[in-house]
C-alpha cells in the first residue's frame, strides 16, 4: 500500500539473506527494522489529516515535485498525520478564484521552478497566505516570490520583480549573482551543491533546526538583492539565514505571522525516513495548529 513497505517485505522474503549467500558473504545479525516499521505504521494509520496546498506550474507531471511530496510523508509521520496535498496549477490562479482554490487548505507551499510562466499565480498565493495568516513555506523560486510580493504590496515598490522574469524591472529585488552576470550558458553555471548558512536565534528556522550552523543544497542563479535588505527589515520581513561567506540571504521570515518562511535552498533534497527535514516537520506542525483554530 506504500512503497516504504518494500524493504520490510523484502526482509520477510529473506531477499537480503539470499543475496548474501549468492555472493558467498557472511550472513550476520538480522538488521533491526523496528524504527522503519514504526514509520510505516504511522503513515498507514494516521491519527489525523491536514490539507496543504502545493502551488506550482508543473503539477500535471506527477513526479515533478516528488521530493517535496515524499518530504511531506516523512514530516507527516512525525506528527502521526496524513498530509493531503492539493496540487494547484499556478497558471490557473486568479484574484477572483484564489479564495475558493485555497479555502480548505491549512498551509500553503509555493514550489520551486524556473521562468515566468505561472509566476503571477504564485504571487497571489503568497499574498493570500500572508494576509490571512495561513502557514506559508516558499522554496527557492517560492522564496523569491515571497520577496517580490512583499516588495509590491507592503513596500509599494511598483513592478518589483526578479531580473529572471523582467530584465528591465525598476525594482530588481531578486537579481542575478554578481559572479554570474557575464555567464551566458545556464545549467552547470548555477549555484549548485551544499553551502553553509548561519541561522538567527529566536527565528522559526532556528526553532526547527535547533542550531545556528546548517548546510543546505542549492540549485539556482538568482538571489535576494541586498540593496533592498534594509527596507525589507524595516517593514517586517527579516533575513533569518545568511551565508557567512557571501552574505547572501538564504532564509526570510515574517516574525509577526504565525509561520511564514522562505528558503533559497532545497530542503526537500535532504529529507529521509529516518531524518525528516526539520523545516517540513515544523511547517506541518504549524498547519495542524492552524487547522485546530
Amino acid at each position: 500500500s506504500t512503497i516504504y513497505e518494500v524493504p520490510l517485505l523484502m526482509q520477510e522474503e529473506k531477499l537480503d539473506v539470499t543475496i548474501l549467500k549468492k555472493f558467498g558473504m557472511e550472513v550476520g545479525q538480522n538488521p533491526d527494522m523496528n524504527q522503519w516499521r514504526e514509520f510505516v505504521n504511522k503513515i498507514k494509520n494516521p491519527k489525523q489529516k491536514v490539507k496543504i496546498a502545493l502551488v506550482g506550474k508543473y503539477v500535471e507531471l506527477n513526479d515533478s515535485y516528488k521530493s517535496i511530496v515524499e518530504s511531506f510523508i516523512h514530516a507527516g509521520a512525525v506528527h502521526e498525520t496524513k498530509v493531503e496535498l492539493k496540487l494547484i496549477q499556478s497558471e490557473n490562479v486568479t484574484a477572483d478564484n484564489i479564495a475558493d482554490k485555497l479555502k480548505d487548505c491549512k498551509g500553503i507551499l509555493v514550489a520551486p521552478g524556473f521562468g515566468h510562466r505561472g509566476i503571477e499565480g504564485k504571487l497571489l498565493a503568497v499574498k493570500f497566505a500572508r494576509e490571512n495568516n495561513i502557514p506559508f513555506f516558499g522554496i527557492c523560486l517560492g522564496m523569491q516570490c515571497a520577496v517580490i510580493e512583499f516588495g509590491r504590496n507592503v513596500l509599494n515598490l511598483t513592478d518589483a520583480h526578479s531580473r529572471e522574469m523582467h530584465e528591465s524591472t525598476p525594482h530588481p529585488v531578486i537579481d542575478i549573482m554578481e559572479e554570474q552576470k557575464n555567464v551566458t550558458e545556464k545549467g552547470g553555471t548555477m549555484r549548485l551543491g551544499a553551502y553553509p548558512c548561519t541561522v538567527q536565534k529566536a527565528s522559526k528556522a532556528h526553532g526547527a533546526y535547533k542550531e545556528t550552523k546548517i548546510v543546505e543544497r542549492h540549485r539556482h542563479r538568482y538571489e535576494f538583492n541586498n540593496s533592498y535588505l534594509q527596507q525589507y527589515e524595516d517593514a517586517g520581513m527579516k533575513p533569518t539565514g545568511i551565508n557567512p561567506e557571501t552574505q547572501l540571504v538564504e532564509i526570510v521570515e515574517i516574525p509577526n505571522h504565525p509561520w511564514f518562511v522562505g528558503v533559497q535552498f532545497h530542503p526537500e533534497y535532504r529529507s529521509t525516513v529516518m531524518h525528516p527535514h526539520p523545516l517540513f516537520v515544523d511547517f506541518v506542525k504549524a498547519a495542524i495548529e492552524y487547522s485546530k483554530k
